[in-house]
């Protein structure tokens, strides 16, 4: 998940950054435009997956292929998983491999949701009023720091984009290569929004996300978290609690198909799944 820089005339040195008027605005617009082209390059990943929320505790070994991303459970709650369900893992993987209708069902869900994050990432230029705080320390280096909060003037687009009117925050955009390394969110009032189902999210929620360079072009999201309560269709309660962690990214070979990457998935030794990602 990535955002954006553009129009200063600052040296490179964080002194000179500050010195020179920056466009905090063209900044994010740019680091969203940077995150969209290096879609377009995206070399597929191996990785680990830790994905916590308030019923279970998972880790998944995620591999991208031309069909979509394919995974296997290796661990839970932190230790790898027992022979008997790695068993049942296993046929689960044979299953699919037979069933490439599952596979395709999987794939369309995924792009429908990048695509739902694309359209999103657009309007964040537009749909905040942005403040430069400095150039600070961050994991990728030297950071842009900048807060941010709803800009009164946005029209949101559609129901999904509603979601942007109770949101302020800080994002952090790493400064040498304009990538979005760190942003977080809090829901200042309670916001409808859309993301397929009408509902509402309560005030007094919260979302991070980091993401880092893993080599080359790629960067990846490596944390997310999101603790929010709200309302589905305005009548069922939901309380969502979700912490996520990504590591060990490995490439794969670029054209490899759902089939291959099954095979490769049932190699792995879930003995060897380190506790964290």
């Amino acid at each position: 998940m990535a955002l954006a820089p553009s129009l200063f005339a600052a040296a490179p040195s964080a002194q000179n950054a500050l010195a020179a008027p920056l466009d905090a605005t063209a900044l994010v617009r740019q680091a969203v435009q940077h995150r969209l082209d290096a879609e377009k390059t995206h070399h597929p990943m191996q990785y680990l997956l830790r994905s916590i929320n308030e019923r279970h505790d998972t880790t998944k070994l995620i591999i991208e292929t031309r069909d979509g991303d394919v995974a296997r459970l290796v661990a839970v709650n932190g230790k790898p998983i027992g022979r008997d369900d790695d068993r049942a893992e296993l046929a689960r993987l044979d299953n699919l491999a037979q069933h490439p209708d599952l596979q395709e069902h999987r794939r369309s869900s995924e792009q429908k949701d990048q695509d739902r994050v694309d359209h999103l990432m657009s309007e964040l230029p537009a749909a905040f009023l942005y403040r430069l705080e400095g150039v600070v320390p961050c994991t990728a280096g030297q950071c842009f720091k900048l807060s941010f909060t709803p800009n009164p003037q946005f029209q949101p687009p559609d129901t999904e984009s509603r979601i942007f009117r109770g949101i302020a925050g800080e994002v952090w955009i790493e400064q040498k290569h304009e990538r979005l390394a760190r942003l977080e969110a809090n829901f200042l009032s309670d916001v409808d929004f859309g993301f397929g189902i009408l509902g509402k999210v309560n005030k007094g929620g919260a979302v991070l996300l980091e993401q880092k360079d893993i080599g080359g072009p790629d960067w990846e999201l490596t944390a997310f978290q999101m603790h929010v309560t709200g309302k589905i269709l305005i009548v069922k309660s939901f309380n969502s609690q979700v912490n996520e962690v990504m590591g060990h990214f490995s490439p794969v070979p670029p054209n490899l198909s759902y089939r291959d990457a099954i095979q490769l998935l049932k190699k792995y030794d879930p003995s060897q799944t380190p506790y964290t990602p």
